[in-house]
């Protein structure tokens, strides 16, 4: 089985960390004057860098792989877990000044296994160094939260990703677009990792080495622009049926609803940022084809509201288990324009 890219391509020194220079210039800072905290909490969404900084830092102040352990907290929840990493912090390191533990999820211990945590948190042994991860910051006690350094890592830009998957392909020997890199780079959903796993999966489908938008849109489920448009459209010109029809083709190719709602957000706001001039914010993140389409309809007065967007963020976020999972949209496109 050939490597992982998000392993290969993961960064192994801060130099690598792309996009979140207010967290490395603090930890590299802290690493040349060695006053290194006792706990560290590194907080952001999925595939933003959580681990990879966690790890390098634990490099960067010296510690072994020996004396580096990696513990998923979703997977030990219980106090007795706790109770015995509490034991087996007091132990000395190996071969490194530091024992350095990294805590993924921390947000999934129970909280009788938080509290027992806070003890070690609150009065670690001097060669220990705790560095906490979550995606829900919000779930984790304020007492634990409070005997930690606080880093919120950002969601990489569109621009980023769109950047990185263009890297990695040539690095693997392949070429990819603007165009595909850019719907590579939505369907990333602000994640390092989701982006370079969509790659991943785009190289090893891709019997050319010129990867086509087409080839993207069928690896990843991605519906034709066409479909995408069309739904648009149909907003705005109040045109129920044309959206029905629309997404009655997107369930007959059998397109992930999901996926079909995030790209026609994706437009629908640029469509809006444009009306009220902001259309520098998303340029970018089209091709010079689609930006037209969203510069056009955004010079049609009263159209795409916020109250629009509201219904189709409300319809996305619906559509993730739904029962019939074209409902939410079918549902948000007879308010949005059967109840005019």
């Amino acid at each position: 089985m050939s490597e992982a890219l998000y392993r290969k391509y993961r960064p192994a020194k801060f130099s690598g960390i792309i996009g979140q220079d207010h967290i490395v210039k603090v930890l590299e800072a802290e690493t040349k004057s060695g006053e290194i905290s006792h706990a560290y909490l590194f907080s952001g969404t999925r595939g933003t860098g959580k681990t990879s900084v966690a790890r390098i830092f634990a490099d960067a102040i010296g510690t072994s792989k020996n004396d580096i352990y990696e513990i998923d907290a979703a997977s030990n929840t219980s106090v007795e877990d706790i109770r015995a990493l509490n034991e087996s912090v007091f132990t000395l390191p190996f071969e490194s000044k530091y024992k350095v533990y990294i805590l993924d999820e921390i947000h999934m211990l129970s909280k009788s296994a938080s509290n027992a945590l806070l003890k070690t948190l609150e009065e670690p042994p001097a060669h220990v160094v705790f560095i906490l991860a979550t995606t829900e910051t919000h779930k984790i006690p304020e007492t634990v939260l409070s005997r930690c350094e606080v880093y919120t890592f950002k969601k990489p830009s569109q621009e980023t990703l769109k950047k990185l998957t263009i890297s990695i392909a040539k690095k693997e020997g392949s070429i990819i677009d603007d165009a595909s890199a850019e719907l590579v780079a939505i369907l990333g959903d602000g994640s390092f990792r989701d982006t370079i796993g969509i790659v991943q999966k785009i190289l090893a489908y891709s019997k050319d080495k010129k990867i086509s938008e087409d080839e993207v849109r069928l690896v990843t489920g991605a519906p034709a622009v066409e479909l995408v448009h069309g739904v648009i459209s149909a907003i705005a010109y109040m045109d129920l049926k044309m959206g029905l029809d629309n997404v009655e083709k997107a369930v007959s190719q059998n397109i992930d609803m999901s996926v079909f709602l995030k790209l026609i957000l994706h437009t629908t706001r640029a469509v809006m940022l444009v009306r009220f001039g902001a259309g520098n914010i998303v340029k970018d993140d089209f091709s010079e084809k689609e930006f037209i389409f969203v510069n056009d309809l955004a010079k049609k007065d009263g159209i795409f509201s916020s109250a629009i967007l509201f219904e189709l963020l409300t319809a996305y976020e619906n559509t993730t288990g739904a029962y019939i999972s074209q409902l939410p949209l079918e549902l948000a496109l007879v308010k949005i324009i059967g109840e005019k």
